[in-house]
């Protein structure tokens, strides 16, 4: 098997040399990003009442992931997607405000992290960006305070990309106050638009911009979208359509989310369809992923009665540990390197893209952490391969709707997770149970413990920062 990897990479090269001597210019790159698209969330892999049908063709042209994974929530899983490390090594385990002060009336305190992003970290914008691409972030950011945003770390353009997580609203001007409080925000670069418009939209307007200015330049893309993050709003026509649509024995139930996921499909589609018309598809890779699982939870603020989405079959949703809140859609389509229609159920993480597209562009990099992150062009060229992985892992030392403190490990198809507050071991075979309903740590000690032993020695070489026990704690009287 390794001498038949080794033979298509081989391959491979060669055909990237022959391209190259033949004239073909720098491959472009678009990383586009949704913030908070369940792994269900999407028609092709189950999805009910959403309808995505550029999403879908865009898997069915390119290679789609079946097991891909991100970090519990945004901020982590943006940075260790920017650096190719892995969250727990940059101390940036919690979205950036939550960094600044966690709850001080539980039984732990949240481990200390990080609000910004490092300087001394070297994004796949700036690596790109001294290769003589034009680096475009459109969307958003959340990575840290004005002196960390996108244009001191490697993008030449920023549209729409601040400290804030999500938008005051999703129709222009995208500004206000009274959805997170009385703090005013709004959505930067997107001035002189019109009522009703809507920031998906808007969004992808501002990307087709940065591919027609980028001229003959090569650029990297990376549209970074909002949606469907809560605020959940959409168009009215949308939602009249997905309303209609609406079945009681649905998994998903707010027809204003499926809205949502609609305007984000349209953008996929509108993407394409531009890059077609430019004669830049076969020049082109194209990335398509999730930050984290759905959000599961009821945006009252935006007067939903129901969830925001439906994680079915995965457990749990945002911020957990379990399959809801870290596995994600995310497909590749990549000239020369996948084959149309394939689908990989290898586990990968999203430090993996940084790692892929770092081996392909032959980055330099200042320090190698290849335990957290591998090339997968193998894979892509092989689908029947393996990555020869040990395990995956994860760790979010805070609190959050869905959870309390927990890191987690995946080896195989068995998966470990330790709760810090309960001191408490959940052991699931994910071949057996994928929606994780029986904790079999009891039925298999051995098993338990020999994760258990991997996960720590993990936790130590990543020196990730710990929850600590609350000294002001007092436990409630029953």
């Amino acid at each position: 098997m390794k001498v038949y990897c080794t033979c298509l990479l081989l391959l491979a090269f060669c055909s990237l040399i022959a391209a190259k001597e033949n004239g073909a210019t720098t491959p472009n790159i678009v990383l586009i990003l949704a913030d908070d698209l369940g792994w269900s969330d999407v028609a092709y892999q189950g999805g009910d009442l959403v309808e995505t049908p550029h999403i879908d063709a865009l898997a069915k042209s390119g290679t789609a992931f079946s097991r891909a994974y991100a970090m519990p929530v945004c901020t982590p899983s943006r940075a260790a997607l920017l650096t190719g490390k892995h969250a727990a090594r940059l101390h940036m385990t919690i979205w950036s405000e939550g960094a600044l002060q966690g709850p001080k009336t539980r039984k732990l305190l949240q481990a200390e992290a990080l609000h910004d992003l490092p300087h001394a970290e070297t994004t796949l914008a700036k690596h790109l960006q001294n290769k003589g691409y034009l680096t475009a972030l459109v969307g958003k950011w959340h990575l840290g305070d004005a002196g960390h945003f996108p244009e001191t770390h490697g993008f030449d353009v920023n549209v729409g990309g601040n400290h804030w997580g999500a938008p005051q609203t999703f129709f222009w001007p995208y500004s206000g106050s009274g959805f997170y409080g009385n703090e005013f925000r709004y959505v930067p670069g997107l001035p002189f638009g019109n009522d009703g418009e809507y920031l998906t939209d808007r969004l992808t307007d501002e990307a087709l911009k940065v591919i027609d200015r980028a001229g003959e330049q090569p650029f990297f893309l990376y549209l970074a979208h909002y949606a469907p993050h809560i605020p959940v709003e959409a168009k009215a026509e949308d939602i009249a359509y997905f309303t209609k649509k609406l079945k009681p024995a649905m998994h998903h139930q707010n027809a204003t989310y499926a809205a949502m996921v609609k305007s984000l499909d349209d953008s996929v589609g509108r993407i394409v369809e531009h890059l077609e018309k430019r004669g830049m598809t076969d020049n082109t890779i194209l990335i398509f992923a999730s930050d984290n699982g759905g959000y599961i939870g009821v945006d009252r603020k935006s007067k939903q009665s129901v969830a925001t989405t439906n994680n079915y079959p995965l457990r749990s949703g945002k911020g957990s540990c379990y399959e809801g809140g870290i596995r994600v859609p995310l497909i590749v389509k990549w000239p020369g390197v996948t084959t149309a229609g394939t689908s990989i159920s290898e586990p990968v993480i999203i430090t993996d893209i940084f790692h892929t597209l770092a081996d392909a562009q032959k980055f330099t990099l200042q320090e190698e952490f290849p335990n957290d992150g591998l090339d997968l062009r193998s894979l892509l060229l092989n689908p029947q391969t393996s990555l020869e992985r040990e395990a995956l892992y994860f760790h979010f030392p805070h609190y959050y709707a869905t959870t309390t403190p927990v890191s987690a490990v995946i080896a195989g198809h068995w998966k470990l997770l330790k709760y810090y507050e309960e001191d408490r071991l959940e052991l699931y075979d994910l071949n057996k149970d994928p929606s994780e309903s029986k904790n079999v740590a009891s039925e298999h000690p051995q098993k338990a413990k020999v994760l258990l032993q991997k996960l720590q020695r993990w936790i130590k070489e990543q020196g990730a920062n710990m929850p600590n026990q609350n000294p002001y704690f007092r436990k409630r009287n029953p």
